[in-house]
């Protein structure tokens, strides 16, 4: 056997890749949480931590502000690795590879800072860049199934409760309760969005003891902080923070976008039982192959993909309440592996998620003759209230005729479930005289058993979904069609 030493050339992506990346999320998302983006982000951390302490008096040079600037992008990513083996600390091992950079300004690189001061606002910064596209992604999302919402506000289609025939609903009032969610999770990404602040510079346990030493009083180690949040576009900062900012934030974060997948899951779990049902299909691409086996299966991937990535989402909901039941004291180190995986993936999943949802609302085909079919075939059960009403109306007793529409739906309904037959319930019903007068077409119009539902619709829309998605006009971002 040969060893692996002996084993022929690798493949270049022999090793494994991260399928959130190369099949899931968007580009844009994944370039967030790309490794130059990160570093390119501490080394902007690193500058601003600069030119604060310039503009405060410490004895910084223009020089050397100019020089880390032009080496902002230059990273040496081998450098960088080997200094990582040597210290054992990746911050540092990025300190000197910027130093390396621009040797000019080495002396006064991460001067007073701790490395959460450099990693945990970092963080911030690309929490805050990747709830911006998510928003932005929400809201088309919630823009086409709007649309979809109102072309379908009328159509009568069976309601199912328990899984079982229930009441008439329409299919665009059925699609406004998926919208009502979503835009409840539009709402929370943006607040997230909205309520995070700088961590500011706090030093090694959180007391700015270093900055003080440095600018010798509290009201410039606080001027020091706001200019140097305001230079990474934050208006405030936390008020306090150990080594790190709490790990609670962590917790609301990820939850806001469990919460988005825990919706989706429901959205697309519905529109996998109603193209079941033959009511409702996902798009189907020309050319799309549905099963390597039977040639005639459209199976629902996308949705299907949505709750296997939702599941996952999911799942991720669990580390970050467990990582901060975890910290002590000031701070353990515990929380930065899992931070490292969790943060990235659960937004690379949120985001593949929004992309789905709106290539399968956008393309949504719906099957109003086969809705049809199953209104026609269990409308009987559902209009015999109304049925016995105007029965009463021309002189029937009202017990008599109830006892005879059990009698009768009892019948009709062992034809059905026994025998397979149709619903013969309405000819059972022409063919008693006690029911005699009774005008079947009225009774048996679809559209007299919907209740409220388009009109609740229409209002959803107008008066929630439209004002919403004004204050998000010029932020949406429509995402290109999925790559697999």
């Amino acid at each position: 056997m040969r060893s692996h030493k002996q084993h022929t050339r690798r493949h270049p992506r022999d090793e494994f890749q991260n399928p959130l990346v190369t099949r899931y999320a968007t580009p844009e998302m994944v370039a967030i949480w790309s490794a130059p983006h990160r570093y390119r982000t501490w080394r902007r951390i690193w500058i601003a931590l600069a030119e604060a302490q310039r503009e405060l008096g410490l004895p910084i040079r223009a020089g050397q502000i100019r020089a880390l600037r032009s080496a902002a992008d230059d990273i040496d990513f081998k450098a960088v690795a080997a200094y990582e083996r040597k210290t054992r600390h990746d911050v540092m091992a990025h300190i000197l590879a910027f130093g390396d950079a621009a040797p000019a300004a080495r002396a006064i690189i991460h001067l007073g800072a701790t490395s959460m001061d450099v990693v945990d606002n970092a963080d911030l910064v690309l929490t805050r860049e990747a709830l911006g596209l998510l928003v932005g992604r929400l809201a088309a999302v919630v823009e086409v199934l709007a649309a979809f919402c109102e072309r379908y506000a009328d159509l009568p289609a069976l309601g199912f409760t328990h899984l079982q025939p229930a009441q008439l609903t329409t299919v665009g009032k059925r699609a406004a309760l998926w919208l009502q969610d979503l835009l409840s999770d539009l709402d929370r990404l943006e607040t997230q969005r909205a309520r995070l602040k700088c961590r500011g510079l706090r030093g090694a346990t959180g007391t700015q003891a270093s900055f003080l030493k440095l600018l010798g009083s509290a009201a410039k180690v606080r001027r020091l902080e706001r200019v140097f949040a305001a230079k990474l576009g934050f208006e405030a900062c936390y008020p306090l923070c150990g080594q790190t900012v709490s790990r609670k934030l962590d917790v609301e974060i990820v939850q806001t976008l469990v919460s988005l997948a825990a919706g989706a899951q429901k959205i697309c779990n519905d529109i996998r039982v109603l193209a079941m049902l033959k009511e409702i299909d996902e798009p189907f691409e020309r050319g799309q192959v549905g099963s390597s086996a039977m040639p005639y299966k459209r199976n629902p991937m996308r949705c299907e993909r949505a709750t296997g990535l939702a599941r996952f989402l999911l799942s991720l909901g669990t580390s970050p309440p467990m990582t901060h039941a975890a910290q002590m004291l000031e701070r353990t180190l515990d929380d930065s592996s899992n931070k490292r995986l969790v943060f990235p993936e659960a937004f690379l999943a949120a985001d593949a998620l929004a992309a789905l949802l709106h290539n399968i609302f956008d393309g949504l085909v719906v099957y109003p003759a086969t809705i049809a079919a199953r209104i026609e075939a269990e409308l009987p059960f559902i209009a015999t209230e109304d049925i016995l009403m105007e029965a009463v109306k021309r002189g029937g007793d009202r017990q008599s005729l109830h006892e005879r529409i059990r009698r009768h739906a009892q019948a009709a309904g062992r034809q059905v479930k026994e025998y397979g037959r149709p619903n013969d319930l309405i000819e059972r019903l022409q063919a008693d005289s006690a029911f005699a007068g009774v005008v079947w077409d009225r009774v048996l119009d679809a559209r007299r058993y919907v209740g409220l539902a388009p009109r609740q619709t229409r209002e959803f829309l107008s008066r929630v979904v439209r004002p919403a998605l004004r204050r998000y006009a010029g932020r949406i971002a429509r995402p290109a069609p999925p790559r697999v």
